[in-house]
């Protein structure tokens, strides 16, 4: 009978210890998969916001984020600092006529805050993905009004090299071009005067 009650103690201390090492078990072998749920840190980085200091741009200059400062998402983004001479130039009908979408009707092109004749929260700073929307070359920056050899009548803008695509100061695009939209306009915010933020929309109530 003792024999007995020392086997039956030993067995329960076993049937305890088994299921301990198998619930320790089953709680590392669902690690991987729980782990597996959580973003990549890689790709936590490519979605996050990017904040750029501005203060430095001068009128006329383009700032490239991915060349300067981190991409945003994978993509280019261009910050241009226009002068009141360029802002002014985005309202002539001579270079409205010209464009396929001068409305920015195609809404997807840019957030609603930005779907206004300069395209931006700021007449003088306008945010760009710096990626042509016909087939993803990266435009020149051409800011001067001058004659072109692709535009005897070149108002100012980007000129894709790659298939010969247009547009204006504010991304636009023109007609008779292979680009079918205008540049796009990512989300963003104005933190202070010097600090943009891509990725991020505007505080709602903010100044």
């Amino acid at each position: 009978m003792a024999e007995q009650g020392v086997n039956d103690g030993r067995r329960r201390f076993l049937t305890a210890t088994t299921a301990v090492v198998g619930g320790a078990g089953a709680i590392f072998a669902a690690v991987p998969f729980v782990a597996s749920f959580k973003p990549s840190a890689r790709a936590q980085s490519a979605g996050a916001p990017v904040t750029i200091d501005i203060s430095k741009l001068q009128d006329g200059q383009l700032l490239k984020v991915g060349s300067d400062v981190p991409q945003w998402r994978g993509q280019p983004i261009w910050i241009v600092k226009r002068s009141s001479e360029m802002v002014r130039e985005l309202g002539e009908p001579a270079l409205l006529e010209r464009l396929r979408d001068p409305d920015s009707a195609a809404v997807e092109q840019q957030p609603e805050y930005a779907r206004n004749a300069t395209r931006a929260i700021r007449d003088d700073v306008l945010v760009l993905v710096g990626i042509c929307t016909h087939l993803g070359c990266s435009p020149l920056f051409e800011p001067e009004v001058r004659p072109q050899s692709y535009d005897a009548n070149w108002r100012g803008g980007f000129f894709c090299p790659c298939h010969g695509s247009k547009f204006d100061l504010a991304g636009r695009v023109y007609q008779g071009v292979p680009a079918p939209l205008n540049l796009k306009v990512p989300p963003y915010r104005f933190d202070d005067d010097r600090h943009i933020t891509v990725g991020l929309n505007p505080v709602e109530g903010a100044a």
